[in-house]
């Protein structure tokens, strides 16, 4: 039914009544936004009658989390003399906030005194406080869901830009850091302090312990948001050597680690994490071909592993919107503190990058992995590849910062580049070093930028039958290796029928002529 209206041409239509409802249609009434003012004055008026209530919330809320403006303006005076250590209290705010300019803003020492006397004590007052931060999510949920339903309207938004984006901010608000706000000189030397006094207590390792002993006194261990680009060409060990990092932080760690392989399959990896940890060839444990001892060994020493937080995703050809996806549910979900990645430029851009070079996509991937080491506050480990300038290269053929392949991109956004050469592999019998030492059996982890530290050659074990690297200093002597070698040979091992490197990596890189240099092939 239709009336006309007060404004001549303008008819009102009348909405359809459901079943069981009166006939008058009201206006829809106007929201408020979710806020617990009682709650906020509580908290408040017991933080400056007694102290035990500021050690329970200081760590619970931030300033934003109070939705009157006053109150934001009171709790930042406490959490400054929190952080001076100076005594909290209706003078001692009263005295802040005239430093901040801030008193009369909030209502003078009146509206101070008036908040101490609606509370007689701290009691339940972190249960208060957890009430008003659930209030501010829910506000930040509000806002963020106004500004993607604004966005998704927008017929020039990308779909996959915008699915990105609010995933981003749901993970922000699930981790309690609604976007983070410039800190204090002051503040961010105390954090620094009480981070060196933790350091101080784990033997100098500030960072995720790649189990190699040499590389971890470089480095203090791999740092939180840091992105690390370890190159090689193929066949030099890179899954090897990443894998035996997996394993050395899961296993002997008991930290949660992410690893994302686009060239081999799960199954793969795993088997080869097997042949690492039980000492059996991954020759017998492709053919199945074990004694009753081997049995028992393989069974009895698989166990740590499988109780190991190690994830592994093999989705091939995983875009950057995929992997970012993929970590923050990883993260949310297994709290997991390091993400490596093999092998970068088997990466693509997504649907944000329709059109451009090949140097533009990488670019592209090597900023967001970057920005997500940064967002998650983990080290990421993205394995790249080198051109062909290497093996063409006379002399040592050690790697240089040149040699990356497709775009300056990834040296500039990476803190730590780092080579893996293998001299024995281009048949080269001794290092070029004043001892002259074999190569046998040795791979060498070359620092070749370092944003927060030294660089250094790092010399490791490479026991290739097992695909695995290891320290090189627990092996006492050159012919230690061979010793364990011919051990292996009594318990049923041939070192005669070991594959070639190209056959112990199983790395699909190596099928067919490589590609040249300037071409726009991702491998």
């Amino acid at each position: 039914m239709e009336k006309t209206g007060p404004v001549s041409g303008i008819k009102i239509e009348k909405a359809p009544v459901s079943s069981g409802r009166s006939g008058i249609i009201s206006l829809e009434k106007g929201k408020i936004p979710p806020q617990a003012l009682e709650l906020e004055e509580a908290v408040l008026g017991a933080m400056m009658i007694d102290k035990k209530g500021v050690d329970e919330v200081i760590d619970i809320l931030h300033p934003d989390a109070f939705y009157k403006e006053a109150h934001r303006f009171i709790y930042e005076a406490i959490v400054k003399l929190f952080e001076n250590t100076e005594p909290i209290d209706l003078l001692t705010v009263s005295s802040q906030l005239k430093k901040d300019g801030k008193l009369e803003q909030i209502g003078g020492d009146y509206y101070l005194i008036q908040l101490t006397q609606k509370v007689s004590s701290s009691a339940h007052i972190e249960f208060h406080a957890r009430i008003i931060l659930q209030k501010f999510i829910q506000r930040s949920l509000i806002k963020i869901s106004s500004e993607i339903i604004e966005e998704a309207y927008d017929e020039t938004t990308d779909v996959f830009d915008l699915l990105d984006s609010a995933e981003a901010k749901l993970y922000e608000v699930t981790q309690g850091n609604i976007k983070k706000s410039s800190e204090t000189a002051q503040s961010l030397v105390m954090q620094a302090k009480k981070k060196i006094e933790e350091i101080s207590n784990k033997e100098g390792l500030s960072g995720i312990p790649s189990g190699f002993d040499k590389l971890d006194k470089l480095t203090s261990g791999w740092q939180p948001s840091d992105l690390i680009i370890v190159a090689a060409r193929p066949g030099m060990g890179k899954t090897a050597l990443t894998l035996s990092m997996a394993r050395n932080i899961a296993v002997n760690s008991d930290i949660p680690v992410a690893f994302f392989s686009l060239e081999m399959s799960s199954v793969q990896l795993i088997t080869r994490l097997i042949s690492s940890e039980t000492g059996l060839s991954s020759e017998k444990l492709r053919t199945g071909k074990l004694e009753k001892h081997e049995w028992e060994q393989l069974n009895v020493k698989v166990k740590s592993l499988e109780k190991a937080p190690l994830f592994i995703d093999d989705t091939p050809s995983l875009s950057i919107f995929d992997l970012r996806a993929k970590a923050r549910r990883l993260a949310s979900q297994h709290g997991i503190r390091m993400i490596i990645i093999d092998y970068l430029q088997l990466m693509t851009a997504g649907g944000t990058q329709k059109g451009g070079n090949r140097e533009q996509e990488i670019s592209t991937i090597s900023r967001n992995l970057k920005a997500l080491a940064k967002e998650l506050d983990v080290p990421v480990i993205a394995l790249s590849q080198l051109s062909r300038a290497v093996e063409t290269r006379g002399g040592s053929k050690r790697p240089l910062l040149s040699d990356l392949r497709e775009s300056g991109a990834i040296e500039q956004d990476a803190d730590i580049v780092a080579f893996i050469y293998r001299p024995e592999y281009y048949k080269i019998e001794e290092w070029d070093d004043e001892e002259r030492t074999p190569t046998q059996g040795q791979g060498e982890f070359i620092v070749a930028k370092h944003r927060n530290g030294g660089l250094e050659n790092i010399r490791l074990k490479f026991i290739g039958h097992l695909g695995k690297f290891d320290n090189l200093d627990d092996f006492d002597s050159p012919f230690e290796f061979q010793s364990k070698m011919n051990a292996s040979e009594d318990d049923g091992f041939n070192p005669g029928a070991l594959p070639s490197a190209e056959d112990a990596f199983g790395s699909s890189m190596n099928e067919g002529p490589a590609p040249d240099d300037d071409s726009d092939v991702p491998f």
